[in-house]
């Protein structure tokens, strides 16, 4: 065994889970074992789907790799785990887990500290669906609190069609929310150890970035540099650095941003555990920043440390 496996021992590859991100996270966490191999770190794949108390208590890894994604991996709910067994895990912790998954909380602290973000409402039965349009600009984004991946999200210009949009929202989960729809440029920056690493402009013929453009299409266009001049990008890269430390998260992260009709940066939110895919943004900033898929997961897991 090599010092720098013997430093880290055992890590425990928690993936797959049973939300509606699932197929992801399988993908993640197969990519971050396949790594951890070449590494020659000891590594144990522990599908959290069942028995996951149990699974951690065989293994007894020294540390955990989370590559979960959505409900019960991102929301702090294994980070409340890990934390009564004094496990160390990556990124994170409970609470900043918690704030970053739930989109609603997460706006809502934003705007009291003063950091841009699209003007949002809550939704719910007694909601005047006229009412929500015309304060938000006619043409709005609905969507669950605490979904990924644009899951349940839909766009509307009509009062019917926003009730249909929330009760399609509302299968995913209990809180809904709209913000009005941003129709400029998307960005999306990754968050490695306290630093920001280079901006991506995402570009796609879909009608947004949904779940088909992030994990199928080979049509989705990553530009890296950003195109954007080097001041500007330095604003991104600071706003997106406030907006995670705002939260309170730490280790890795990414954060996605889009601009209004004026130009201006609005933050859409926070992804604690991104993915880890070969569609993935943070491997694609990183690569951007010459580091390797491994050495980024090896970044990751010391953070841990």
């Amino acid at each position: 065994m090599n010092d720098l496996a013997r430093r880290i021992g055992r890590v425990g590859v928690l993936y797959g889970g049973v939300s509606s991100e699932r197929e992801i996270s399988l993908a993640s966490g197969d990519a971050v074992g396949e790594a951890l191999q070449r590494l020659s770190i000891e590594n144990t794949m522990i599908d959290v789907a069942d028995n996951v108390l149990t699974q951690l208590e065989d293994v007894k890894p020294a540390r955990v790799f989370i590559a979960l994604h959505g409900s019960g991996g991102e929301d702090g709910t294994i980070q409340g785990l890990l934390e009564c067994l004094r496990i160390p895990y990556t990124g994170s912790g409970v609470v900043a887990s918690a704030l970053a998954m739930d989109k609603l909380r997460c706006k809502l602290m934003w705007r009291g500290s003063g950091l841009p973000t699209a003007d949002f409402l809550r939704l719910d039965s007694e909601s005047d669906w006229l009412a929500t349009l015309e304060i938000l600009g006619g043409e709005i984004v609905v969507k669950p609190c605490r979904e990924g991946s644009s899951i349940g999200m839909t766009i509307v210009q009509d009062p019917q069609d926003l009730r249909d949009a929330w009760r399609h929202a509302k299968e995913f989960d209990k809180e809904v929310m709209a913000e009005r729809r941003l129709t400029g440029d998307e960005y999306t920056v990754a968050i490695l150890d306290g630093k920001a690493l280079p901006a991506i402009r995402i570009s796609t013929d879909s009608e947004f970035y949904d779940f088909d453009a992030k994990y199928h299409s080979n049509q989705t266009r990553y530009h890296c540099p950003s195109g954007l001049s080097k001041n500007r990008e330095r604003e991104l890269l600071d706003l997106c650095m406030n907006a995670f430390k705002s939260l309170g998260c730490r280790g890795w992260g990414r954060v996605d941003v889009m601009t209004d009709e004026n130009g201006a940066f609005c933050l859409l939110e926070v992804n604690t555990v991104p993915g880890m895919t070969s569609h993935s943004l943070v491997p694609k900033a990183a690569n951007s920043a010459d580091i390797s898929f491994d050495q980024l997961v090896l970044k990751i897991i010391e953070a841990s440390l």
